[in-house]
């Protein structure tokens, strides 16, 4: 069967516990303020992020690792003992990390082994397929069982994102300037989602973040509703929605595990504080 390792991205935003207890690899991208750079996660935790990012009157761009960064990441997970690499990151339609994931891929072919997967998504929704397919390569499956089960899980695992305002998403491009100035005036609240290509789409827009949060779980209901599901829930410092959000998750769906979450700095970048999102997928034993 052979030993499998799991790599992954930091816009996972998985917790430090669950990359420990499981054994996953973080790779991590990085974060610009001017000529100031720094890696997602390691030398930029969230909380310091969100501080700089409103002490700074410059807009935070990011990047993704290079080829050759994944290339001595693979070499060094074989010397460790991997005869298996599981490699899933952030929709290539957000960022360049699985094109240099695949550049090295290709580097160490006829080495080891290495899967490279666009998850086709963003924070914990990336987090929750990682954390299965670690747990059951923890537990001694097989590689071909794990990637079916990943495979599963792609066609599965739903994410919503509540942006709490609209300025990261307008500075970013992905709105108007008009539109913008419109929602903060009406408080409106737009709700994300990724397209089956893994590109970003405004969903709908409600006024108000309550009514936000309860069209969430109505969203999800009509597919969740009545099966055992693993949750995630992340937050760009909005502890106290996120674990309002839970609890209405828990008394509305059937819940196996549940996740609570910090969206680190390079998501964070482009989505802004406020920001709670929420991911589902069906849970299997």
């Amino acid at each position: 069967m052979g030993t499998i390792k799991i790599v992954t991205d930091s816009t996972a935003d998985i917790p430090r516990e669950l990359i420990d207890q499981y054994g996953i690899t973080v790779i991590p991208l990085n974060v610009h303020f001017g000529e100031e750079q720094y890696e997602d996660g390691v030398t930029l935790l969230a909380n310091d992020f969100y501080a700089k990012l409103t002490d700074s009157d410059v807009m935070p761009r990011t990047s993704q690792p290079s080829p050759q960064q994944f290339e001595d990441l693979y070499r060094s997970l074989k010397e460790d003992g991997a005869d298996h690499i599981i490699s899933l990151h952030l929709s290539s339609k957000m960022s360049g990390t699985v094109q240099a994931a695949t550049i090295a891929k290709k580097e160490v072919a006829g080495e080891i082994d290495v899967h490279v997967c666009d998850t086709k998504r963003a924070s914990y929704a990336i987090g929750l397929i990682v954390v299965e397919v670690a747990k059951r390569a923890a537990a001694g499956e097989s590689n071909e069982a794990c990637l079916a089960r990943l495979d599963e899980m792609l066609h599965d695992a739903t994410v919503y994102f509540m942006v709490d305002t609209l300025e990261f998403l307008q500075k970013n491009g992905r709105i108007g300037k008009a539109a913008a100035l419109l929602g903060s005036l009406l408080k409106m609240k737009p709700i994300l989602s990724l397209n089956e290509a893994g590109e970003v789409y405004p969903h709908e827009k409600v006024r108000g973040q309550k009514k936000a949060v309860v069209r969430m779980l109505s969203l999800l209901e009509a597919q969740y509703k009545q099966a055992y599901v693993s949750v995630g829930i992340s937050h760009a410092q909005n502890e106290p929605l996120a674990n309002e959000l839970a609890e209405k998750v828990r008394q509305q769906f059937n819940v196996e595990s549940i996740v609570i979450t910090n969206i680190g700095a390079v998501i964070g970048a482009h989505v802004g504080p406020g920001t709670v999102s929420l991911s589902m997928m069906h849970a299997k034993t």
